[in-house]
C-alpha cells in the first residue's frame, strides 16, 4: 500500500509539474486553487468527500443530483458493485499498454472527460480549469455547447485533444456555424446530445434552485436549448457538413444503437445524462452489452455513468466499450484544488486501471475480454 501510495503521489506531483508549465503559456491567468495536500487524498471517494466540504451547499445538490428519485442514479454506481472478476494467474503483465485510437487519434489511455454544464459554479473560470487540468493529465476533454465561457477561450487554454458536444438548436443556421466554429477550434469528434428532447425532473436540483448561481451560457442563443422536434432526418443533415467525425451521445436502447449505425455515425456513447433525465431507465452498463451486440464492431461504443475505480474501466471494456467517460469524479476534483485535483482524479483512476489489468492478466487492451468477467 505505501508503494501505492507513492506512485499516485509521483504521478500527482507530475502532473501538477506539466499543469504550471502550461499555465505559464497561457493567455488567460487561471484562479488560485484551493490549498489542499493532494498526498492524503488515494481514491476519487476520497476527492468525493472532501469536495463536499468545499463546493458550496446548492451547487453540491447540483452535481450529485438526479432525475426524480435518483434510482437511476443509484444503480448506476451498483450496477458495477454487481459485476465480478475472473482473474488469470502466470500472465507476463511486466509492460501493460493502455493506448487505444479513437476517431483517428491513439490515446495514451481510454478515459475521456465527459462534458459537463455548471463548471463556473464550482470555481471561477471552472470552464478554463477543467481544460488545463485534462491537459496536465494528458487526457481527451469534451468541451460542452452549454459551458459557461467561450468554446474559443476554453479551446485556447486546452493542450490535449478536444472534443465538442452539441446541443442541437432550433435554429439550424446557427447549429451549423456553431459546429463549423468548434471544427476550426480543433476539436477532433462532434458529439451530439440526442436524449434530451426536453429539460428532466431534477426535484433535488429544484429545490437547492435558491441557492445556486444563475448560469452563463454564452454559446447558445437562450436557456431554452433544446428541441423536442430533433429526428433522425437532423443527423443526416448534420452529417452532410461537419468535418469531423459524429459521435452519438445518449443511447440506450439497441434499436437505436442500429439506426445510429445506419445513418452513418462514426460512434455511440451509452450515456443515460449521468442518471439526470428519465430515472428507472437501466444503469448504463448493463446497457452497454446489448448496444455492443447490436453494433456488431461497426463503430466504436464508449459508456459513462458510475465510473469510480479502475476496476470498473475493465470491466466496462470486457463488456464492450471502446473507452469510458468521466463526469462527477473530475468535477469533485476541481472543486478540492482545481486543474491539478482533476490531473489527480485521472491519475488514480489511470494507475487503477492498470493495476487491474495485471492482476487480472490482462496486459493490452486488446487481452480485455468477455472471459475477464465472471459468470
Amino acid at each position: 500500500m505505501t508503494r501505492r501510495r507513492a506512485l499516485i503521489s509521483a504521478m500527482g506531483a507530475a502532473a501538477t509539474a506539466r499543469l504550471r508549465g502550461q499555465q505559464s503559456a497561457a493567455t488567460s491567468p487561471a484562479p488560485a486553487p484551493p490549498q489542499t495536500d493532494l498526498d492524503r487524498l488515494i481514491s476519487v471517494y476520497d476527492f468525493e468527500a472532501d469536495a463536499k466540504t468545499k463546493i458550496a451547499a446548492g451547487v453540491w445538490e447540483r452535481i450529485i443530483g438526479g432525475a426524480a428519485d435518483e434510482i437511476t442514479l443509484k444503480w448506476n454506481r451498483e450496477a458495477y458493485d454487481h459485476i465480478r472478476l475472473k482473474p488469470r494467474v502466470l500472465v507476463d503483465v511486466s509492460k501493460i499498454d493502455t493506448r487505444v485510437k479513437l476517431f483517428g487519434t491513439e490515446l495514451p489511455f481510454p478515459i475521456v472527460l465527459a462534458p459537463t454544464g455548471g463548471q463556473g459554479l464550482i470555481m471561477p473560470q471552472g470552464d478554463l480549469v477543467a481544460a488545463r487540468g485534462a491537459g496536465a493529465a494528458s487526457a481527451t476533454y469534451v468541451i460542452s455547447s452549454s459551458a459557461g465561457m467561450k468554446i474559443e477561450d476554453i479551446a485556447k487554454v486546452s493542450t490535449g485533444p478536444t472534443w465538442f458536444l452539441l446541443y442541437v438548436q432550433k435554429d439550424r443556421g446557427f447549429t451549423r456555424d456553431l459546429v463549423q466554429k468548434a471544427e476550426d477550434l480543433g476539436c477532433r469528434v462532434i458529439c451530439v446530445t440526442v436524449d434530451s428532447p426536453t429539460f428532466a425532473l431534477r426535484n433535488r436540483e429544484q429545490r437547492a434552485a435558491a441557492q445556486m448561481p444563475t448560469r452563463a451560457l454564452p454559446n447558445l442563443p437562450s436557456p431554452s436549448y433544446l428541441d423536442p422536434a430533433l429526428t433522425w432526418k437532423d443527423i443526416e443533415w448534420l452529417q452532410s457538413f461537419a468535418r469531423k467525425p459524429v459521435v452519438l451521445k445518449g443511447i440506450l436502447n439497441p434499436d437505436d444503437a442500429s439506426l445510429a449505425v445506419k445513418t452513418g455515425v462514426a460512434g455511440i456513447i451509452v450515456s443515460n445524462h449521468g442518471a439526470r433525465n428519465l430515472d428507472t431507465v437501466p444503469a448504463t452498463i448493463d446497457a452497454l452489452p446489448l448496444v455492443v451486440e447490436k453494433v456488431a464492431g461497426r463503430v466504436p461504443v464508449l459508456v459513462d455513468g458510475g465510473i469510480r475505480r479502475g476496476t470498473d474501466i475493465l470491466k466496462a471494456l470486457a463488456l464492450g466499450a471502446a473507452a469510458i467517460q468521466i463526469g462527477r469524479p473530475y468535477l469533485w476534483g476541481m472543486g478540492v484544488a482545481g486543474a491539478p485535483g482533476i490531473a489527480k482524479v485521472v491519475e488514480i483512476l489511470r494507475r487503477e486501471f492498470e493495476l487491474a489489468m495485471a492482476l487480472t492478466g490482462r496486459p493490452t487492451l486488446a487481452s480485455i475480454d468477455r472471459t475477464v468477467i465472471w459468470g
